[in-house]
C-alpha cells in the first residue's frame, strides 16, 4: 500500500484549510456523492447528492478545525481509496475511509465517505 493518491491527496488537503470551497473546482459535472458522517454512540448524519449536496456539506463543516491524515491509500485505475484519520489540536477524533472514482480528465465523478470515532486503526 501507499499514501500516494494524489486526487485525495489533494482534496483533504482543501477540506483542511481556510478554503475548502477549493473541492468545488474537482468535481465532475455528474458528480454524485455520499458521507456517512458518525459522531460516535449511534449519531450520525448522511449527506448526499451532487454538486448543491456537496455545498449544503461544506457549509455546515468546520473550517481549519480538523487535519485529514491518509494513512494507507491505493490507485486502482479510475479509482482512489485510502484510510486515515482525522486529529483535533493534535489528538484522535476519528477514523474515515474515502473512495472516489475519477472521470477521463482526473475530475472527481464519485466520492464516498464514512468516518467514525468509534474505530481507531492502530499506527
Amino acid at each position: 500500500m501507499t499514501t500516494d493518491v494524489p486526487v485525495l491527496a489533494r482534496w483533504f488537503g482543501y477540506m483542511d484549510s481556510d478554503d475548502p470551497d477549493r473541492v468545488l473546482g474537482m468535481i465532475s459535472d455528474d458528480f454524485t456523492m455520499s458521507v456517512q458522517f458518525s459522531k460516535g454512540s449511534g449519531a450520525s448524519a448522511e449527506f448526499v447528492g451532487d454538486r448543491a449536496g456537496l455545498i449544503a456539506y461544506l457549509v455546515q463543516r468546520e473550517k481549519s478545525t480538523l487535519v485529514h491524515h491518509i494513512d494507507v491509500g491505493a490507485v486502482v485505475g479510475e479509482y482512489e481509496l485510502v484510510l486515515g484519520r482525522t486529529t483535533r489540536a493534535g489528538e484522535f477524533e476519528a477514523s474515515f475511509n474515502a473512495t472516489a472514482q475519477l472521470d477521463a480528465t482526473g475530475a472527481v465523478r464519485r466520492l464516498l465517505i464514512a468516518r467514525t470515532p468509534e474505530v481507531a486503526f492502530a499506527r
